[in-house]
């Protein structure tokens, strides 16, 4: 029973980000230039270090998640791609099921990307990976109230420079826990 439930859940994430784009080209500059931000206020937790080194929850423990799974805090992304690779399913599992375990825990997606691509075209590529992430989360038994999302775009990396490795770093949406 339980191996079939897990197959529907990937089953279901895969055909709920089937469904979204990519790319598809610039955006319309209804953002205004701006950080889309669905939420106020960051307690700043949870980011990665300027050397793309994922920062650890404090006081997570395997007990909270069912798992160490979901200690990863960092979700990264292909190459102008919001779609969440298979990788992350089980860790994504991981965060659902804390999430779904303790309904006063409160998750801040931030969607990033690199420098590549116009300003406004990289707001939305943000905010594209940090929903694609959300998806999957409200697939597998968060609740829509504890999940909030932002978009940095290119404005916050967490590597400096030009080098694919630089790229590959940016290209990420963190989580960060707030109660």
């Amino acid at each position: 029973m339980n191996m079939h439930k897990t197959a529907l859940i990937i089953s279901l994430a895969a055909f709920a980000l089937a469904g979204c784009p990519s790319s598809g080209g610039p955006l319309d500059s209804d953002t205004g230039g701006s950080v889309i931000d669905d939420t106020s206020g960051s307690d700043g937790s949870g980011t990665s270090g300027v050397d793309g080194s994922t920062i650890r929850s404090g006081g997570f423990t395997d007990s909270d998640a069912g798992d160490t799974t979901a200690d990863s805090l960092i979700i990264y992304f292909e190459y102008d791609k919001s779609e969440v690779s298979a990788q992350y399913v089980d860790i994504l599992a991981g965060h659902a099921r804390r999430l779904a375990a303790d309904s006063t825990q409160r998750l801040r997606l931030e969607g990033h990307a690199d420098e590549r691509g116009s300003r406004e075209y990289n707001i939305g590529l943000g905010e594209r990976r940090a929903q694609a992430v959300r998806r999957l989360l409200l697939i597998q038994g968060a609740s829509a109230a504890q999940i909030s999302t932002v978009s940095y775009g290119e404005e916050r990396p967490a590597a400096f420079g030009s080098t694919e490795s630089d790229y590959e770093k940016n290209r990420r949406v963190e989580m960060s826990y707030r109660r």
